[in-house]
């Protein structure tokens, strides 16, 4: 019943109106407030700050820097070679496995359309195609920095604005093509294995969505658009940093049929640190 009651609330609450307001609360500078938030937050989600590179956290200046806080030096191992897929984040498997049909396993009883998740673009869905998907959850006391999982040259960036459902667990077992309705960032790159798709999906009270080549993703109309990158692309190295979320989501990660393969003693549920090996590429591009 409870679980029941939290998905009628997410349909009727003012999803984008609230999250705007999190998000300036998010932003404030005034210590008495900034500081008994983080404080609390800490507390109640057991954030462990021995890893981040400023350990006391109320000498962030705002919410939202402690929630996208810097590691140390160290803290996280990028496994593998070059050859080798790793985690984009900290947080937990949701799903993972193969594209059936063109469409994506969300939770029992719930799939999404792979063109609808891209953006509506068919030549973009067409390069994953019984490819390979995982779909990680970044939890609220996690490492909110997502980093590359795969070396790769952005090619494009497409915005698809939408709604902002939780996306925990109890909301991807009950919301349909939860992660293909919510406002996202699809980003596709060129890499050895063919392309690669980093989706930055946004979520209920997430401030904002940020890349390292675009800044904070904030269009003034809530409306489709993407843009390329030729001359000007970025490259990024495998686990190189690519953006955050200010406040917490899910990444999802997206290759084409017969280049990749994901590691098979990963399942559902089980949690990933950021740099940790997930996956190989299957062969030459």
């Amino acid at each position: 019943m409870r679980d029941r009651l939290f998905i009628i609330l997410q349909y009727l609450l003012p999803q984008h109106l609230i999250s705007r307001a999190a998000g300036r609360i998010a932003d404030c500078r005034w210590p008495w407030l900034k500081n008994a938030f983080i404080t609390w937050f800490v507390k109640r989600y057991q954030v462990d700050m021995s890893e981040a590179l400023e350990h006391d956290p109320t000498t962030h200046a705002s919410f939202n820097d402690f929630f996208t806080r810097e590691l140390k030096p160290g803290a996280r191992e990028i496994e593998g070679d070059e050859r080798c897929v790793v985690s984009p984040a900290d947080g937990v498997i949701s799903q993972l496995g193969t594209i059936e049909h063109g469409r994506i396993f969300q939770a029992k009883g719930h799939s999404y359309s792979l063109l609808e998740l891209v953006g509506g673009n068919p030549e973009h869905a067409a390069l994953f195609q019984g490819g390979q998907f995982a779909t990680v959850y970044l939890s609220p006391r996690d490492y909110h920095r997502v980093h590359m999982p795969f070396s790769g040259t952005l090619r494009e960036m497409i915005y698809v604005p939408g709604d902002l459902f939780s996306v925990n667990r109890v909301t991807a077992e009950n919301v349909p093509r939860l992660f293909a309705r919510n406002e996202r960032a699809v980003c596709l790159f060129d890499t050895p294995a063919g392309p690669m798709a980093v989706i930055l999906v946004g979520a209920m009270i997430v401030a904002a969505i940020e890349t390292v080549w675009a800044g904070q993703i904030a269009p003034t109309r809530r409306q489709l658009h993407s843009r390329r990158y030729n001359e000007v692309a970025p490259s990024l190295a495998r686990g190189e940093e690519m953006g955050r979320f200010k406040l917490g989501s899910t990444v999802v990660v997206l290759f084409p049929a017969g280049r990749t393969s994901w590691d098979a003693g990963l399942g559902a549920g089980d949690f990933l640190r950021m740099g940790q090996l997930i996956g190989r590429q299957a062969g030459e591009a």
